[in-house]
């Protein structure tokens, strides 16, 4: 079975899992990538993670699982201070 092509009009799921915003295509999908090729998160997804327009965020694709995981700054935050914690032993000097 061939992955999909991210191209203009594919159908997209869009969905938040543990804080991060996981993209994939999807035929029941109700978001598309758009025609100039972008996959742009709407309001109500924005709002689930309370990213503004315009924040910066960190993405990365998972090219054995076709899919995007977006990374929002509140997210990384969170996670550097436990890769943190780990090493220093809750020690942050």
């Amino acid at each position: 079975m061939s992955e999909p092509q991210w191209v203009s009009g594919l159908p997209l799921n869009i969905r938040e899992r543990r804080g991060l915003i996981v993209v994939s295509a999807d035929k029941q999908g109700v978001f598309k990538v758009t025609k100039e090729g972008y996959v742009r998160l709407p309001a109500v997804v924005r709002q689930w993670c309370r990213l503004a327009a315009g924040d910066r965020v960190l993405i990365v694709a998972e090219s054995a699982s076709n899919r995007l995981v977006v990374h929002p700054p509140a997210r990384l935050d969170e996670m550097i201070g436990q890769a943190h914690d780990l090493v220093f032993g809750g020690e942050h000097e």
